[in-house]
């Protein structure tokens, strides 16, 4: 081996002590499994390193230099984090002064109202309608430490506003999203935090974003006064206390149509026999009112007959009849030609007779049909869950509705009929009797 010059050994043994104190840094920083390895994998490392510098004179000198760079950028960095601890005691010191200058009048009240803000975030949040607006809630103050001033002046202006608005009527122009999802501006007024509506709908907050949605049915009671109410017209409004349970009780409240669909096919069966009924019925009873009028005008003029109505009919046959027969076959002739024209005077009763009959029963068809699917529902679910049981319930409920609401008409139209029917018969037998009477006397010899 040569032999090294002092100058040499000199940059030799610097380097080693840098190498050496940087090794023992990157040691520190490695998680080994023990400080002794790691330092002993240093020094050899070192070692290694300080071999190859010696024989390479630039090596040396350029590792040298490096080593003095990493040194002063360490210095520096050094200085930095002193600068910052120092300037972090000065915050600290000032921070701890101003908190003793407020004192614990002050700290109480920080602590108070950090506490009403978070209650009032919590209870509003994004479901009341007086959070409408942006930033419209107090800021929260938990993890401030020194109440500051525009901290406090923040908190009271937005609690003042909220408590404004809370007994306020406002017209705002807001994005609302209709049934279909669809998001566009609207205009709409906001009754305090009882009620949000449009010209025509009530508003609901929605409960994933917030945002202001169509509620999915407004109550009929309601919706009559939001025009007026909405273009000034009116101070008339109604105002549900409970906010929202007495709304949300109204909107599931089926329609009439909605009440007819829960019958199922049942009471689609009903309402069309029972329509069917009504039809065959008032048809008939109209035809009885045409015949009634003529048969009156027919008694007004017996010496013109005509043939369309009934007491015409019966009076041209027995005209035509053979007047030398006895009265006894005269009779039976005439009423052979009332009972000709009682049919078509009784048509359809028995029809809508039969049908207000059936009525019923198929409404106590779709009772059991709706039990049976109720006991249904109990057996696989339970009676955990009334609304699984409320279906077939419903179908039970609203066919026997039906059932009764389509036979009670049914009845009175052929009652009506049985009516009109029996007063033309009666007027027809005792117009034919008087004119059967009249014959025989005329034809009867007088005997002294």
């Amino acid at each position: 081996m040569r032999r090294l010059t002092l100058r040499q050994l000199f940059y030799a043994c610097v380097v080693w002590g840098l190498v050496a104190i940087s090794g023992a840094s990157m040691a520190q920083t490695e998680s080994a499994t023990s400080l002794r390895e790691a330092r002993e994998a240093a020094e050899l490392r070192d070692q290694q390193r300080l071999m190859s510098f010696l024989d390479d004179q630039q090596a040396l000198e350029a590792a040298l230099e490096q080593a003095r760079a990493e040194h002063e950028e360490a210095q520096q960095q050094q200085e930095a984090l002193e600068e910052q601890q120092a300037e972090q005691a000065d915050q600290a010191s000032e921070l701890n002064a101003r908190q003793a200058e407020q004192g614990e009048a002050l700290s109480g009240l920080l602590s108070n109202l950090a506490r009403h803000s978070s209650e009032i975030r919590n209870a509003l949040g994004e479901e009341s309608l007086l959070t409408l607006e942006e930033e419209s809630l107090p800021p929260r103050l938990d993890g401030v430490e020194v109440l500051e001033r525009h901290q406090l002046e923040n908190a009271v202006d937005r609690l003042a506003t909220l408590t404004a608005r809370t007994g306020r009527a406002e017209r705002l122009s807001m994005p609302v999203a209709d049934a279909s999802g669809e998001v566009s501006p609207s205009e709409l007024v906001r009754l305090g935090d009882f009620a949000a509506f449009t010209e025509s709908e009530l508003l609901q907050r929605g409960e994933s974003d917030g945002s202001l949605t169509v509620m999915p049915r407004t109550p009929q009671q309601i919706a009559e006064l939001l025009p007026e109410y909405f273009q000034g017209e009116s101070a008339l409004f109604a105002v549900d206390p409970t906010q929202g349970s007495v709304l949300e009780a109204l909107a599931q409240q089926p329609s009439l149509w909605e009440r007819f669909q829960q019958g199922g096919y049942v009471g689609y069966v009903v309402v069309a026999l029972g329509i069917l009924g009504l039809i065959i019925g008032l048809g008939q009873y109209g035809y009885l009112i045409l015949v009634s009028l003529r048969v009156n005008r027919q008694r007004q003029s017996l010496d013109q007959l005509r043939t369309n109505n009934p007491l015409g009919r019966v009076l041209l046959r027995f005209e035509g009849m053979d007047k030398h027969q006895t009265p006894e076959a005269l009779e039976a002739r005439l009423d052979e030609a009332v009972l000709a024209e009682l049919p078509r005077l009784e048509r359809s009763q028995p029809m809508v007779k039969l049908l207000a009959a059936i009525a019923p029963l198929l409404g106590l068809l779709g009772t059991v049909t709706g039990m049976i699917v109720t006991f249904q529902a109990i057996t696989v679910f339970g009676t955990g869950d009334p609304q699984l049981m409320a279906g077939g319930i419903s179908q039970a409920l609203v066919t026997t509705v039906l059932g009764l609401i389509t036979a009670v008409p049914l009845l009175f139209v052929q009652t009506a009929l049985a009516g009109r029917s029996r007063y033309l018969t009666h007027v027809i037998e005792g117009q034919a009797s008087a004119t059967l009477a009249d014959h025989l006397e005329s034809h009867t010899p007088v005997v002294n």
